[in-house]
């Protein structure tokens, strides 16, 4: 078992508790590069994995979030992810991990922040539920506040415990 964090961070003007959009109605999907532990084949498409759907693991009793067979070696892999409840907040540059990711034979390269996110305006509370990060950089206008808000210079980090 190798545990992985998805860390995130990011200049936010105006707004803060940034996380992924992510219900059992609207699951996120977290998309990621992975790569055979066994053979070291990188898989030839990023995968999408969510918090909500489990699939049952070949020989075992177990389930896991994401469970997939390596074409080159045979051999099968699982992840297992679960969401920190962490957002990243205004005024912080420091690495806040917003996803754990227990892998069993597959390493997890990069993510692909692909999906919506959501945040608040920092001082009028407005909630901003259509965040796209896909460019690395949104931006948009609070009403409340009457001024711009953004996030940019986003990046995204793999990191093993």
């Amino acid at each position: 078992m190798v545990l992985f964090y998805l860390k995130v961070k990011a200049e936010m003007a105006n707004v803060t508790d940034l996380v992924p959009m992510n219900t059992p109605e609207d699951p996120f999907e977290f998309q990621f590069t992975v790569t055979c532990t066994k053979c070291r084949q990188q898989h030839n498409k990023p995968v999408t994995i969510n918090t909500f759907e489990q699939y049952d693991i070949t020989g075992s009793r177990g389930e896991a979030s994401f469970v997939y067979r390596c074409k080159e070696c045979k051999s099968e892999h699982s992840a297992s992810i679960k969401t920190t409840g962490k957002a990243l907040v205004a005024d912080n540059n420091d690495w806040v991990r917003i996803l754990e990711i227990d892998a069993r034979g597959v390493d997890f390269n990069d993510f692909i922040p692909d999906g919506k996110f959501a945040c608040v305006g920092a001082e009028s509370g407005t909630k901003f539920t259509e965040v796209d990060l896909s460019d690395n950089e949104w931006y948009d206008y609070d009403d409340k506040a009457g001024e711009e808000v953004s996030i940019t210079d986003i990046q995204w980090s793999v990191a093993r415990n």
